[in-house]
């Protein structure tokens, strides 16, 4: 067994995601000695959609357009590959598609440059409170004390129930996506949405530069979908054999309620704590804006200017939460009743906009949700 290395810090963040790469970001320029850890070896082909409004460069000093591989100007939505809809996004509040390992990696490396220490395979095994310090432990026998600890390491974090953070019940999401070569017919500056071939979800077409992210999520109910069989249907539909693709299957974390993000020098964020749109599957937007959050409250917390927390976990709820609680209600009257909800959501006159507004985080679900809930409900009764 490998001698025990201690070493000691000030910020531990367990992921170097989008969310663990916020935070460090913020937290290091802020002039703490912040550790970030990350389990892959390498730099890892992350085929999630990386979509985002792209307003989220406000809350970093430095350009993100590095990662950024397509600029988002319509979204077109169908149903069993027929029945379009077309929504233009404004023009001053685009949606970005960003390869994720790219977004990663430029985070991990503006860190480092105000100062982070980034450690690549380092897989964590224990995570414990020992008096006023956390003691965090790797499988290779590195070990550190921290005076806070983020997790960052997405949804098969074991951590946040281990410490009490988050849903006690924590609902999962059934994914399968794939990155694909070449455009197929898919438009530059174009994403795809597919309602009706998925039960109880939808399917995406995000491009990249020379390729497309493709993705099909199940997001309430038992989840028995055949992504395989939704992709033999989609992928012809977008000029792809209907074989095509490596497959990768994921369970992801969406938001499901209200809950205490936040401990004793301890926050969790992005996928970790559940914050995910369980209407849309956005995903980026949250983890970046909780990873930014969570260093907003932590830096104040580690001055002695906050006393704990409790402040990060009521931002969150704040600024996502509260659109998220709306989200869920669409998603769970929505995905019972896809057929009523596309053509009474969707395919409304005034729905193109509000969704368009929706991803580019101009408007949030209250603002919509209790017409739209009423009218699927009205429709169906």
């Amino acid at each position: 067994m490998s001698e025990v290395v201690k070493a000691s810090c000030d910020v531990l963040v367990i992921g170097a995601g989008a969310a663990g790469g916020a935070a460090a970001v913020h937290l290091a320029a802020a002039g703490h000695h912040v550790v970030l850890l990350e389990k892959d070896a390498g730099m890892r082909v992350k085929p999630c959609g990386g979509g985002m409004a792209a307003s989220v460069q406000n809350w970093f000093p430095f350009s993100l357009e590095s990662a950024v591989e397509q600029v988002i100007r319509e979204v077109d939505f169908s149903w069993c590959l027929k029945d379009p809809v077309v929504a233009e996004l404004p023009g001053d509040a685009p949606f970005w598609i960003v390869r994720r390992e790219r977004l990663d990696q430029l985070l991990a490396e503006h860190a480092v440059e105000a100062g982070a220490e980034h450690y690549r395979g380092v897989e964590v095994h224990r995570v414990k409170r020992q008096g006023n310090q956390w003691e965090v432990s790797a499988s290779d026998g590195l070990q550190w004390c921290s005076r806070a600890v983020v997790i960052a390491d997405g949804s098969g974090s074991p951590w946040p129930q281990q410490l009490g953070l988050g849903p006690k019940h924590v609902q999962m999401a059934s994914t399968m996506s794939v990155r694909l070569e070449g455009q197929g017919n898919l438009a530059d500056g174009t994403t795809r949405f597919e309602f009706g071939l998925v039960k109880q979800g939808f399917a995406w077409a995000f491009p990249i530069a020379g390729g497309v992210n493709i993705g099909v999520g199940s997001f309430i109910g038992k989840q028995d979908a055949d992504p395989d069989a939704v992709l033999s249907e989609l992928l012809p539909d977008l000029g792809f054999e209907a074989s095509a693709g490596i497959r990768q299957r994921g369970q992801l974390r969406v938001w499901n309620g209200h809950h205490r993000l936040d401990g004793d020098g301890v926050v969790v964020v992005g996928d970790a704590a559940s914050l995910c749109d369980p209407f849309l599957a956005e995903g980026l937007r949250p983890a970046l804006m909780s990873g930014c959050e969570a260093a907003h409250h932590l830096n104040l917390w580690l001055k002695g200017e906050q006393t704990n927390l409790r402040g990060y976990s009521q931002a969150v709820r704040r600024r996502w939460g509260d659109s998220m609680a709306w989200g869920r209600r669409i998603a769970q009257v929505f995905y019972r009743f896809p057929g009523v909800g596309y053509q009474l959501g969707i395919k409304r006159p005034t729905a193109p906009q509000r969704i368009a507004q929706i991803l580019s985080g101009e408007m949030g679900y209250g603002d919509i949700a209790q017409r739209v809930i009423k009218r699927l409900m009205l429709q169906r009764s």
